[in-house]
């Protein structure tokens, strides 16, 4: 499976920022539930790895991945117990398109985004989206790199979604918003589920 493939299976793609091992299926069977397969395990917590193995191990029709993949060695270990895919903050020196799983680079300039290119990369994660001009910055890109298409990720929430999903380079967007930490730690999952239908009921012309 290519990081493009991964990209258009839903127009969002869950960040799971999880704290309890205990969560992380439950979690992923609620949001596959509601129509989100590919899901984000962040590498922000002591027990991601073992969240993410649990979840690559345990939740039938779910594609899961690892986020804020930092290092060669980060993206070998996701890949050593079953993650799908990686996703990066920013652009990993020496880290090229072909590796031991599919990777998702973030960019937040021009310049950055040529790097990405002459690395081989044609998918990109555009981050923090929020702070590096959201959607204003997608549309100028999207002449000058027509090859590009991205997954904005960073401040992207249920009312401002459809206006990036609205863009030709935009495949999908990246969220937390559809697993609020009150409702995780609540284990009211059928919550999760709910916010997770609506999501994947949005419109992306650019898939």
């Amino acid at each position: 499976m290519r990081i493009e493939d991964v990209m258009v299976l839903a127009p969002v793609i869950p960040v799971l920022v999880i704290d309890e091992v205990a969560h992380a299926v439950p979690l992923g069977r609620a949001l596959v539930a509601g129509g989100l397969p590919v899901l984000e395990i962040t590498l922000r917590t002591p027990v991601a790895m073992a969240c993410l193995e649990r979840m690559v191990g345990e939740i039938e029709g779910a594609v899961v991945g690892a986020g804020t993949v930092l290092t060669p060695s980060a993206r070998q270990a996701c890949a050593d117990v079953g993650a799908k895919f990686c996703v990066s903050p920013g652009l990993i020196a020496g880290e090229h398109d072909d590796g031991p799983v599919p990777l998702l680079p973030g960019i937040a300039t021009a310049t950055e985004l040529m790097a990405g290119l002459n690395a081989g990369f044609s998918r990109f994660k555009l981050f923090p989206a929020n702070v590096v001009g959201g959607v204003e910055a997608l549309k100028a890109f999207a002449s000058p790199f027509q090859q590009a298409k991205f997954c904005p990720t960073g401040g992207i929430n249920a009312k401002n979604a459809p206006d990036y999903l609205a863009l030709p380079n935009v495949a999908c967007v990246g969220g937390s918003w559809v697993a609020p930490p009150d409702a995780v730690k609540a284990g009211d999952w059928d919550r999760i589920t709910a916010l997770a239908r609506e999501a994947a009921g949005l419109a992306r012309p650019g898939a």
